[in-house]
């Protein structure tokens, strides 16, 4: 590497020299063939030594550009071949470089440049043609003969021989097209692949946002739920105490003491909430009991439960078992919120084609009134149940002239299963 006299950009000699050794080499030898046939005392020449020469190597600069510069070296070949016209200087071999330039402005040449090189042949083909009519005697020198040809012959042939002079050139620029459009294709389908690529991992990292969002959410829902639930159990085993007798001290410290364990109990259902987040954690884990389990927290705070089976329970697969419990944690979380306090809270499970769970709870005029869904419980119970093609419906009734608050769930069975559900 060899820096910059200025302090500019280092220059990198030896990979200038690699780029056009080729293409310096290429034009040396045609000028070396050239001069040679031209200074060789074999042949006749009515054009002078000079004139011969400078057109060797015009013809030889333009073939050592074909591939660098292939739209300086259709130009070159142009005023050469003017000039050439224009002085009446006889044909050289160094004329042979055309078809090398045909195949470097085919291959290698800009668009503009592939179009002008295309049309060149048969304007090529044209002028040719009317040189050899013109000049009948400029072929000598190239058919190596000594004696001049009759001016007739080459008129009656003149059309011919320029045909045939130009088939190098056609087949030279048909093989640089060809070659051009097998690297475009080439060039063409690896920016598709690389596009498809590009996509396709745009698409999963979409797909882990949209994972992980969804994890989010679904952390956020449990959570919700656990939290909302314990919290609904200790404020009523809270409000519980407020009526007991203040003597009565062995019933304060059992209230006391079962507020600690739900708070407990609470924590621990955190716990196992977030440890189910790890990549480790393949299913959810529930508290000991199940559905039951719920039950009994609800009657440990004080209130009643009335609770009823139908039908033969049986296991659930661990995501059915977990929207079963989450949503029927829910249920009774807005009964021990919204319910009347000292009235039952009914609960209703029946197995049967799905597993169907309702909560029925009296709640006070004003509650009763109230709109329907507000918060995150039901949005959340909803989405549950959708995602395994249950369902969620809630609604307000009079029971004995008594407003009341039903919730019913849906949750479709199928076989196979880890743990029982009831």
């Amino acid at each position: 590497m060899r820096p910059h006299p200025a302090g500019g950009p280092a220059i990198d000699t030896l990979t200038v020299a690699r780029r056009w050794a080729p293409d310096a080499a290429i034009g040396l030898a045609v000028l070396v063939v050239g001069v040679w046939t031209i200074v060789a005392p074999d042949g006749y020449s009515m054009s002078s030594e000079s004139d011969r020469l400078l057109l060797t190597v015009c013809f030889a600069v333009a073939a050592s550009l074909y591939r660098a510069a292939p739209h300086v070296a259709l130009a070159g070949v142009w005023l050469t071949c003017f000039y050439q016209l224009a002085d009446g200087v006889n044909l050289v071999y160094a004329e042979l470089a055309v078809a090398l330039v045909a195949y470097g402005a085919a291959r290698h040449g800009s668009t503009a440049t592939l179009w002008v090189s295309g049309l060149s042949i048969p304007v090529g083909m044209l002028a040719g043609a009317l040189y050899v009519l013109a000049r009948p005697y400029v072929i000598t020198d190239i058919i190596g003969q000594g004696v001049l040809l009759r001016g007739d012959i080459v008129a009656s042939q003149g059309v011919l021989i320029a045909l045939v002079a130009l088939m190098p050139l056609v087949l030279p620029w048909l093989v640089g097209l060809l070659l051009r459009v097998r690297v475009t294709s080439r060039a063409e389908t690896a920016v598709a692949r690389t596009g498809r690529e590009q996509a396709e991992q745009q698409q999963l990292a979409a797909e882990e946002v949209a994972r992980l969002r969804a994890d989010q959410a679904a952390l956020a829902r449990d959570v919700h739920d656990v939290v909302g639930h314990s919290l609904a159990v200790i404020l009523a085993q809270a409000e519980s105490a407020q009526f007991l007798p203040d003597d009565d001290v062995a019933r304060v410290k059992q209230t006391l003491a079962a507020i600690a364990g739900s708070a407990r109990e609470s924590l621990q259902d955190v716990r196992r909430v977030l440890a189910s987040t790890s990549d480790s954690a393949l299913t959810v884990s529930l508290p000991e009991g199940g559905l039951d389990r719920l039950l009994e927290g609800v009657e440990a705070s004080g209130h009643e439960v009335v609770g009823s089976v139908s039908g033969t329970p049986r296991p659930l697969p661990p995501d059915l078992d977990v929207i079963a419990f989450r949503v029927l944690q829910e249920m009774l979380t807005n009964a021990l919120k919204h319910g009347r306090r000292g009235e039952p809270i009914h609960v209703d499970r029946q197995w049967h084609d799905d597993l169907r769970l309702e909560v029925d709870n009296v709640v006070d005029g004003a509650a009763g009134s109230g709109p329907l869904g507000e918060g995150l419980g039901l949005p959340g119970m909803r989405r549950r149940l959708e995602s395994v093609g249950g369902r969620l419906d809630t609604r307000r009734r009079q029971r004995d002239g008594v407003p009341s608050w039903t919730a019913t769930a849906w949750i479709p069975l199928r076989p196979g299963a880890d743990r029982v559900g009831s």
